[in-house]
Order: structure tokens, then sequence, then C-alpha cells
């Protein structure tokens, strides 16, 4: 009668393979690494500030965000953990994270 009640296929294993990639936890500020960068690629013509790089929260990245358009007057989006300012705001986004105490490379 057992083997009636065998697997044949399993579509998930039960972890005995190998062990699962455990997801980032969110870094603080000064062990984070930024690159800021000005493109226009993709875009029509226009040009935006991407900053890239965070291991952080959504919720943390969209009080950042808020906070980078109140201070660059200017509109601007979340896209798969890059943040996106309209302009040309290089040198504004870069003193607000470095006050706030993010590292950026090339600086």
């Amino acid at each position: 009668m057992d083997d009636c009640h065998r697997v044949v296929y399993t579509e998930f294993s039960h972890g005995n393979d190998l062990p699962a990639e455990q997801p980032q936890l969110p870094l603080p500020p000064s062990q984070q690494q930024l690159r800021v960068q000005v493109t226009r690629k993709g875009r029509g013509g226009k040009t935006v500030t991407i900053i890239s790089g965070f291991i952080s929260t959504p919720e943390s990245l969209t009080e950042l965000l808020k906070s980078l358009k109140v201070h660059c007057g200017s509109g601007g989006t979340m896209k798969e953990n890059e943040l996106e300012i309209q302009g040309n705001h290089q040198s504004k986004v870069s003193i607000l994270l470095a006050n706030k105490g993010y590292k950026l490379k090339g600086m």
C-alpha cells in the first residue's frame, strides 16, 4: 500500500537542496554607496537625475524622494530601487544626500 502514496513529482523543494537566498536588510545611510548621474537616454530628450545603489525599504525611499523633490523644486519617481528626479539636479542632490549621511561614488 505504501507504493500508492509515494511522491512522484514535486514542484517546489522542501528545503533539502540549497538554502534560500536571504533578502538584504536595509542598511544605514553611512554604509550605502550611491551613484548620482544625469541622463537623457530613453526619455524623449528629457534630462533626468538618477540616484541608484539603495539598499533600503520602499517606505524610506519614498520619504527620501519626497524630500529630494521639495529640495530640487522638481518632479520625480521611484523605479526598481532607483530614484529619478526631473531635470539636471546632480549638484543639489549630491549635497542633500551627503548631508543625510550617504556615501556617493565618484565624489
